[in-house]
């Protein structure tokens, strides 16, 4: 089933980038309805963000040193592509300056994790700021 159109929130975030930036929205979000297309997306914390079943798995936002992709579990692909910050959570993300610089291959690989590898993010609170493995 192919995903519905982005919200115009997502669609607004890329337009008031500058144009390398939009291209590589345009591209993150094509691949990542393709490989996540039952996820909900929305802005979420001023950022796009994919969620699954209200867990949030993957998303983007610009930053200085380029479109940051995060993946929310990351830190559990095991991927040599995809740093890990080190920080108390499992996120691990990667900047992007242009779209030629996306690894497609490696791309679809870390969505197809992200769907497989999940950390409880959307009880993080509850838990008083303590993970746990979903899947």
């Amino acid at each position: 089933m192919p995903a519905a159109p982005l919200p115009p929130e997502i669609l607004a975030y890329a337009a008031a980038l500058p144009p390398a930036p939009q291209a590589l929205c345009a591209l993150l979000a094509a691949e990542l309805d393709a490989g996540l297309p039952e996820a909900s997306r929305k802005l979420w914390h001023g950022h796009p963000v994919w969620f699954l079943e209200g867990n949030p798995v993957a998303g983007y936002s610009a930053q200085k040193p380029g479109l940051r992709l995060m993946f929310w579990s990351g830190a559990s692909f095991d991927e040599p592509g995809l740093p890990v910050l080190g920080g108390k959570f499992q996120d691990a993300s990667v900047f992007f300056q242009g779209v030629d610089e996306v690894p497609l291959d490696d791309l679809r690989r870390w969505i197809g994790k992200a769907r497989e590898i999940q950390w409880d993010y959307q009880h993080l609170v509850k838990r008083k700021g303590r993970l746990e493995r979903l899947r």
